[in-house]
């Protein structure tokens, strides 16, 4: 039964000379046995602390990225919105989208990958984009538990770029909120214009669409006349144009349209 003793067999390792290969390697599996118990163990009881600190960095790193959109602070501020929540939306279903981290996701880099994006025909390019990602952030500014606004990111081909903005909309999804150009490389002193605040000034309260829910805004030659209208710019045409086709496109089936009908109709809760 000293054979079956754990202490002899303990006692006889000890007795093993330090050169021995035995003795090194039954030592090495020892040691590499109890790091890694004590690893097991420790990853065990520190998860639930661990998974708070990967939520609290998700929040911070999210906090950061809505800090820098451009106009979103000011937005904030008009609205009196109190909170702001960035999330995913699947714009071929108009849902939510699930399972991905809104801060952690590139629309350009998906944009541009066949695997995370489609192909648009001619005819449904109407913004000039030639691929749209399958997924799109949008930014609820929340007052308490209900939106104030909601921020939608839209680009699309100017005249000689391709401008990026923020279209956002009051909580009726209706009425324009503010659009904020954020990236445009258009003819200084024409297209460039649009970056103007007394411009983009003209924006707020004008409607999107009419009664019948067909996109109506544009901007128009001259002075605007209605509640879908804004006054274009002299001299910059083809830019207004394409701001134009990316509203149409975004507030349209292939972009922004699906997830506002079901925002609106009460299928998606915000």
């Amino acid at each position: 039964m000293a054979e079956l003793n754990p202490l002899t067999w303990w006692h006889r390792l000890l007795g093993l000379p330090n050169e021995s290969p035995v003795k090194t390697l039954i030592v090495a599996f020892g040691v590499a046995l109890a790091c890694a118990s004590a690893v097991s163990f420790t990853a065990v009881k520190l998860k639930p602390l661990q998974d708070t600190h990967l939520a609290q960095e998700r929040q911070a790193r999210m906090a950061a990225m809505v800090a820098a959109l451009p106009g979103v602070a000011d937005m904030l501020r008009l609205s009196g919105a109190d909170s702001l929540e960035t999330r995913l939306v699947d714009l071929a279903t108009g849902s939510f989208a699930t399972g991905i981290d809104p801060a952690r996701f590139e629309p350009r880099v998906a944009a541009s990958d066949p695997t995370l994006s489609i192909e648009l025909s001619r005819e449904a390019d109407v913004a000039g984009i030639s691929r749209r990602a399958n997924f799109a952030p949008v930014h609820l500014l929340r007052r308490g538990k209900q939106v104030a606004v909601i921020v939608l990111p839209v680009y699309g081909s100017g005249y000689q770029s391709t401008i990026h903005a923020y279209l956002a909309l009051e909580g009726d999804l209706e009425t324009v909120a503010a659009l904020t150009i954020i990236e445009q490389g258009e003819t200084p002193g024409l297209g460039a214009r649009i970056e103007a605040p007394a411009w983009q000034a003209l924006w707020p309260g004008k409607r999107i669409a009419d009664e019948t829910g067909a996109v109506r805004i544009s901007i128009v030659r001259g002075q605007a006349s209605g509640p879908h209208e804004v006054d274009g710019i002299s001299g910059a045409t083809r830019t207004t144009t394409g701001i134009n086709n990316m509203l149409a496109f975004w507030l349209g089936d292939q972009g922004f349209g699906p997830f506002l009908r079901r925002l609106k109709s009460g299928e998606t809760a915000p």
